[in-house]
């Protein structure tokens, strides 16, 4: 495309150069013979016709190249400016400094620059608006959607937590008891025995992810990284697996701490629930521009060409984060882990 661009632009100049040439030669002489144009040089030793048309060959050459190398400086800067837009960093100083273009294209230059400015003005207050209408209560009646589905999940959590987890550790010391005596069964039933200890064990650890997953949305007049932090230790106790964590203070709408902590229990969530992983980093920065969380894990990954029916919980992590004005981005290969990372325009220095 470039090839074809610069091309373009070599002929027009070279066809500009040759008329010019040649209107000012005849203006000069316009008794010009043309013969007197094959005439041998006495300084080059070629016809003076070559001498001039390699002239406007090597000047089109060097101007349109100029030209070009202008332009593509330009459209460079300019796609990396839109590109960090879509990725909601609005900080367009990143882009480098500004293209050292020509005279003549520098005032285009400028013009995009503008719309490219007025541009990220508006993507900026849309994000804000996004962020303030996301933290604004819904109303059903005389509560908020909040509520309501606050207390649903504390009914859920106390049904399930009174019945189905009791029996699940009764039945797994039932279990470890049998076990212990079971040295003198048959092999078969040994191995029967020892595969539902390991489901029902299994079993328990869905319903912790299951629990924390119906936790309360709200931080309850806690900060962020005190919510975030008493979650991962409270998990550190009662699940077995490795975790590190680097959690920033977060100064942004109270609202949007909210969502960022329910983000944060349903991403624990699914790793419990599915990741298998031995080790669990999270991370919580802030600057300027964003608020950004990262989640590894070494558990057994998945494809994520593939679309799961199952795959409820992420689905629903990228519409809270769409919500936000944010962006999500899940790198995950089998066998490899997962890794989580979000990424939220920090409005409130703008």
């Amino acid at each position: 495309m470039r090839k074809k661009a610069f091309l373009t632009l070599f002929f027009i100049i070279f066809s500009v150069l040759l008329v010019t040439v040649f209107a000012t030669l005849f203006s000069i002489r316009p008794l010009l013979n043309f013969s007197e144009l094959w005439d041998i040089n006495n300084f080059f030793k070629v016809p003076m016709i070559l001498l001039m048309g390699v002239f406007i060959i090597v000047f089109s050459l060097i101007f349109s190249w100029l030209i070009q190398y202008n332009l593509f400086k330009i459209e460079k800067r300019i796609v990396h400016k839109l590109n960090l837009l879509n990725h909601g960093n609005y900080n367009l100083e990143d882009a480098g400094e500004e293209a050292n273009t020509s005279l003549f294209l520098k005032e285009d230059s400028n013009e995009i620059e503008e719309e490219i400015d007025l541009l990220r003005n508006k993507l900026i207050q849309l994000s804000r608006e996004v962020q303030e209408l996301s933290s604004t209560p819904k109303m059903v009646g005389t509560e908020t959607k909040e509520e309501i589905l606050e207390q649903e999940r504390h009914r859920i959590a106390r049904e399930l937590h009174d019945s189905v987890s009791q029996q699940l550790f009764a039945a797994m010391m039932m279990l470890s008891a049998v076990n212990e005596k079971s040295a003198t069964l048959p092999d078969n039933i040994q191995k029967s025995l020892h595969l539902i200890e390991s489901i029902v064990n299994e079993s328990q650890s869905e319903m912790r992810a299951l629990l924390l997953h119906l936790r309360p949305v709200k931080l309850e007049g806690k900060t962020l990284k005190k919510g975030i932090e008493q979650l991962l230790n409270e998990l550190r106790t009662k699940i077995q697996i490795k975790i590190k964590w680097e959690i920033m203070p977060i100064d942004t709408i109270p609202g949007i701490e909210d969502h960022l902590f329910r983000i944060v229990q349903e991403l624990l969530s699914n790793t419990l629930r599915h990741a298998k992983a031995k080790t669990l980093e999270v991370y919580l920065t802030q600057n300027t521009q964003e608020i950004s969380l990262r989640i590894f894990d070494d558990g057994i990954g998945f494809d994520t060409s593939v679309k799961k029916t199952g795959s409820y919980g992420l689905v629903n992590i990228q519409e809270r984060v769409n919500g936000l004005g944010g962006t999500c981005k899940i790198i995950s290969f089998p066998s490899q882990g997962t890794i989580v990372e979000l990424r939220i325009p920090n409005t409130m220095n703008e």
